[in-house]
């Protein structure tokens, strides 16, 4: 899996990396038990401080999606038993809320919002 960067994007890099690592994991090119790369190595790769790498690994753990296991790195966690214990439904509603509205903000309308999630949905099988 390649893990790329935006350089000149408005999004923070630690978010890209953390975004990088679970659209890896839910396209199934990540999957439990993979190591991710070093944050050495992916802060050199990508040409970024260490502690931008640092923040996003931190991240991913803080949310689920990776183990952190001292000096031996970063692994891919298995996903759990239970589907709810991610991000659960309230939580998928209040994000959706939120691009729904920030969508509309930029003169997007209901039914072009729809079918952009319909199409992003459609990635998930």
């Amino acid at each position: 899996m390649v893990i790329t960067v935006d350089k000149l994007s408005d999004a923070p890099l630690y978010l890209q990396l953390r975004d990088s690592v679970i659209a890896g994991i839910a396209a199934g090119e990540l999957r439990p038990g993979d190591a991710l790369p070093s944050v050495r190595s992916l802060a050199e790769d990508l040409g970024i401080n260490l502690h931008t790498v640092n923040k996003a690994y931190a991240t991913l753990r803080d949310e689920g999606y990776v183990i952190m296991l001292g000096r031996r790195g970063a692994y891919v966690a298995d996903a759990p038993a239970d589907p709810a214990a991610g991000m659960g439904e309230a939580a998928l509603e209040a994000s959706l809320a939120k691009l729904a509205t920030e969508f509309k903000a930029s003169g997007g309308t209901r039914e072009a919002f729809l079918a952009a999630a319909g199409r992003a949905a459609q990635d998930l099988d």
